[in-house]
């Protein structure tokens, strides 16, 4: 079984809580529950981790280099600045896809800059919870097309 990583950065724990009008009304527990889900159908064994520590997410993508293991990302506001995170995900050695709940090109122009973008296999954004539906399926097609 194929395990993927959905690693999810800053303030993504209180989904369902944050602003339910940007981010949507699923918890971050309902999240990990349709990640999961919808990746065994793919065959996949999906771990989803969060964290506030932009140490912690360079640590994980380090691993996830390391082990060749492909990786659905939302940064959070890390997107917009982390060069740490961007170079972390430059070392990819499977498909990386990044993800945004919401639309950032329709909200603040902070927003509009992603420095993962350009090191990232896609970018999936303003789908709500579904971008991270449609970006493990981009992985397993991208798996199956190797």
């Amino acid at each position: 079984m194929t395990r993927v990583l959905v690693l999810n950065g800053p303030n993504l724990g209180r989904l369902g809580s944050r602003e339910p009008d940007v981010y949507g009304a699923t918890s971050y527990t309902g999240l990990v529950e349709r990640c999961t889900a919808l990746g065994k159908e793919f065959g996949f064994e999906v771990e989803v981790k969060e964290t506030n520590s932009e140490q912690q997410m360079v640590e994980w993508l380090h691993r996830a280099a390391d082990e060749r293991t492909p990786v659905v990302i939302n940064p959070g506001a890390f997107t917009h600045y982390s060069y740490a995170m961007r170079d972390a995900a430059a070392q990819r050695t499977a498909p990386l896809i990044e993800v945004h709940i919401s639309n950032p090109y329709a909200r603040e122009e902070f927003r509009h800059t992603s420095v993962i973008a350009a090191v990232a296999s896609g970018t999936i954004a303003g789908f709500g919870i579904g971008s991270y539906e449609l970006a493990l399926r981009a992985i397993a097609e991208q798996l199956t097309t190797r």
